[in-house]
């Protein structure tokens, strides 16, 4: 099985690659930046071909210039974690849709993309594939538009589209403003105390190895297609996160609770319904 995976220098994309590769599939990789990519353990055990989404053409058929995939992961994103910023739909959505639609015309079969809880919007509570998106910030409403838009093709294209909702993930490797990444950087610095929220929003989190796990396990099947979260399905407070994470490592810092305010663009409680993602991983 040959598969693309865009966007394979980015967290979760190293993650897949590397899941790929120990599944002994074919992986085509794709990414702005070669230098950053030859880095990476995986280099030397891919196909990797540059691709920046800005130097777009249209006369170009990217199905055969990714040398004829027959899956595509699609991970690829710029901006982020910026989610307000009006360049998600103005830049990001128009320029992906391009890229999508050009791949599928010229004949790719099975695509699997990377969303966002956040298309779920303000809503809390347990969030299942059924309910209806509400995007509340820019970022959101560019993957949810992204996603109606490629919907609509499957009217006048064939190929099979899996749409996986991202929770929260952590891991080596994630940004550095990432709250795993502070506290992480906190412990190594011995600092007295950690500052941080609360800690009472609910939240649902899985380590970037089981996201990568769950992804592939997505793409490479056919039988559950359309949106499906990739979440633990387990509801846990930040600071009961937090906490746990400690324990895990046998470490302690003092939690300076309630020295950043919530953040305005997420509801305080909310978490997967991981339902159609057990009916798929129960096979792993």
């Amino acid at each position: 099985m040959k598969i693309l995976v865009t966007g394979a220098t980015g967290f979760v994309g190293n993650y897949v690659i590397q899941e790929l590769l120990k599944n002994k599939h074919t992986v085509i990789a794709s990414s702005a930046s070669e230098a950053k990519a030859a880095i990476f353990e995986w280099y030397s055990s891919v196909e990797y071909i540059p691709f920046r989404l800005e130097e777009y053409n249209e006369a170009t058929n990217y199905f055969e210039f990714f040398h004829q995939p027959d899956i595509m992961i699609h991970l690829a994103w710029e901006g982020l974690p910026n989610y307000k910023a009006v360049f998600h739909l103005e830049e990001n959505l128009p320029r992906h849709l391009r890229f999508l639609g050009n791949i599928i015309g010229n004949g790719l079969k099975d695509l699997t993309v990377t969303g966002t809880c956040f298309e779920y919007g303000m809503q809390e509570g347990k969030l299942s594939e059924d309910m209806p998106a509400k995007p509340d910030n820019p970022y959101a409403q560019a993957k949810d538009s992204l996603r109606k838009e490629l919907q609509q093709l499957q009217g006048t294209k064939d190929f099979e589209l899996k749409w996986v909702r991202l929770f929260y993930m952590y891991g080596k490797g994630q940004s550095q403003k990432s709250l795993i990444s502070q506290l992480d950087k906190a412990l190594e610095d011995n600092e007295p105390s950690f500052n941080m929220s609360a800690g009472e929003q609910v939240r649902d989190f899985l380590p970037v190895e089981k996201v990568a796990t769950y992804i592939v396990a997505i793409a490479l099947q056919q039988q559950v297609t359309g949106v499906i979260n990739c979440c633990s399905g387990k509801p846990v407070t930040v600071k009961q996160f937090v906490e746990q994470y400690l324990a895990h490592l046998n470490r302690h810092i003092k939690l300076n609770l309630g020295y950043y305010p919530y953040a305005d663009y997420e509801p305080m409680v909310f978490w997967g319904d991981d339902t159609k993602l057990k009916s798929i991983s129960n096979n792993l």
